[in-house]
C-alpha cells in the first residue's frame, strides 16, 4: 500500500482513501478483508486455518470478522502463522486488528521474527524456540 502512495498527489488523497477504505486501519472490516486477501493469494482456505489452530469455524469467523474482538495479540499471531504470513503481512495484520507490530528489540518478538523469517509456522516449534530463550509461549 505504501508503494501505491508514491504515485498519489496531495489533491488525490481523498480518492485513494475512498478506493482503499476497506484496507485501512480504523475500519471495522480492514483486518478481515486483508486477512482473507492474503489467504486467497496463498490459496489457503479459512476452514484449513481453523482446523490447524484447533478452533471451531464459528469462533474463528467471529474473531476474524471482529464480531468478537479479542484482546489477545497471540491469538492474532497464531491466525497469521496458520496462514503462513510473512513478517510484513503479520505486522500489517496486527496493526489492522489494533495491536502493536512485532518489534525486534523485544526478546519474545525477536524469537517470533526469527521463526517467521525462517518459515517456521508450527506453533509447537515456535513455542520450543521461545522456551529455549526464556520467553513465554504463544497462548490461545
Amino acid at each position: 500500500m505504501d508503494k501505491m502512495l508514491d504515485e498519489v498527489s496531495p489533491g488525490r488523497v481523498s480518492g485513494f482513501i475512498a478506493d482503499n477504505l476497506q484496507y485501512l486501519s480504523g475500519t471495522d472490516k480492514g483486518f478481515y478483508y486483508y486477512y482473507k486477501d492474503v489467504l486467497d493469494e496463498k490459496r489457503i482456505r479459512l476452514k484449513d486455518v481453523y482446523a490447524q489452530m484447533g478452533i471451531s469455524e464459528t469462533y474463528g469467523s467471529k474473531i476474524i470478522s471482529m464480531e468478537k474482538h479479542t484482546k489477545n495479540r497471540d491469538l492474532i499471531i497464531r491466525f497469521c502463522l496458520a496462514g503462513h504470513f510473512s513478517l510484513v503481512e503479520i505486522n500489517r495484520a496486527l496493526k489492522l486488528y489494533g495491536f502493536a507490530e512485532l518489534y525486534s528489540k523485544i526478546p519474545r518478538d525477536a524469537c517470533l521474527i526469527v521463526s517467521v523469517n525462517n518459515r517456521i509456522y508450527d506453533v509447537e516449534k515456535i513455542n520450543g524456540i521461545l522456551s529455549e530463550n526464556g520467553q513465554d509461549g504463544l497462548t490461545m
